[in-house]
């Protein structure tokens, strides 16, 4: 029996502790299982614990429904992803409610350069399948992993326009890897784990109940570098997902319908509110995200001399010089440093032309 898995399963199952407190007792302790062996009153004292919650971890008792998801985990070949270890979406960490643990199946590389996700309504309109496949389509050879959450319609169509296209692509699921929902996306599921994967933050046995789907759609909005909307009326779940990846501080984006179609009534608000920008296809996608431009970089700004640098500016100077392009979240993750500091340097450095911000808040030297 892994005792580590069986001590980080137990984590998310402990009432009264969520994914924020949970990261906090991790951070503290480093390992889960010192978590349920530290005294009550050193629990109580930390930030955001107090003595309830520090009683529902020493009153925990449920390790044979742990033991359990081990033994499932194991016997199809699922792969936990616990927060901080090197396969666990690097993109998620900056989320403030990132899962502790995920449940992979699958094989591509959540960690790959670019991830797109897209969302959209259950109930498309054939206008909305057109510019799903058409968009998709326009991906291919750009290497690009696609991210959706297997529902009916826009969701439907992206993951089978991916596998078309020989892109890979990752479903988001509401619910444990024991089941697929919807049923009818069974085998559409079973080539997903061929050429992408599944992903959840839900154990097995758990359903896809109403009230896990927005658990879901973080995910979703926190795992790529950005969101792409397409057709959804103004009170669907995609607005919902929009709102996170904005949050997050993500790119969104979204194509625009006829001001008289209610299924595009939501793209239209996010433009019209300056939620999402506005694009009409992959192009202006891959234009505004710079990845069009990426091996053809010109350099024309010109470095000022002589500038002395701090030490964690020349922290951030180093990550930079060794990676050339980088993200926020990975900048966080190798500097070892606070987001406030890592913030700080950034603006120093752009305000004294040593660096350059990007779309999809990545950052390189000039």
């Amino acid at each position: 029996m892994n005792n580590d898995l069986l001590y980080q399963i137990a984590l998310t199952k402990i009432p009264n502790i969520g994914d924020v407190h949970a990261k906090t007792l991790i951070k503290i302790f480093k390992d889960a299982s010192l978590i349920f062996k530290a005294p009550k009153n050193q629990l109580e004292k930390i930030d955001g614990i107090g003595s309830v919650r520090a009683s529902s971890i020493k009153s925990f008792r449920d390790f044979k429904s742990c033991e359990e998801e081990v033994s499932f985990i194991q016997k199809h070949n699922i792969q936990p992803l616990f927060i901080g270890s090197e396969s666990y979406p690097q993109r998620l960490l900056n989320c403030y409610d990132a899962p502790v643990l995920l449940y992979y199946k699958g094989n591509a590389d959540l960690n790959k350069q670019k991830i797109v996700s897209i969302v959209g309504t259950r109930n498309n309109t054939e206008y909305g399948r057109f510019i799903c496949e058409k968009f998709i389509e326009d991906l291919k050879d750009h290497d690009v992993i696609i991210v959706s959450g297997l529902a009916y319609g826009i969701d439907t169509i992206a993951h089978k326009s991916a596998l078309k296209n020989n892109l890979s692509t990752i479903a988001v699921l509401a619910h444990g890897l024991d089941r697929i929902y919807p049923p009818v996306n069974r085998n559409l599921a079973i080539q997903i784990t061929e050429q992408g994967g599944l992903l959840t933050d839900f154990t097995s046995g758990t359903n896809p109940d109403k009230q896990n789907f927005p658990g879901r759609n973080r995910i979703t909005a926190g795992i790529c570098d950005a969101l792409v909307v397409i057709e959804t009326a103004k009170r669907g779940g995609s607005l919902i997902t929009a709102e996170i990846a904005n949050s997050y501080n993500k790119d969104v984006f979204a194509i625009p319908g006829r001001s008289t179609d209610a299924k595009s009534e939501g793209c239209n608000f996010l433009i019209k509110s300056n939620k999402a920008c506005l694009i009409s296809n992959a192009a202006d996608l891959m234009h505004t995200m710079l990845w069009t431009e990426q091996n053809n970089i010109n350099y024309k700004k010109q470095r000022e001399l002589f500038i002395e640098l701090n030490k964690e500016e020349k922290i951030i100077v180093e990550i930079l010089n060794e990676c050339r392009e980088l993200d926020i979240d990975n900048l966080f993750l190798r500097s070892s440093l606070s987001n406030s500091i890592v913030a700080g340097a950034l603006l120093s450095l752009e305000m004294n032309g040593m660096i350059e911000s990007l779309p999809g808040k990545r950052y390189r030297l000039i």
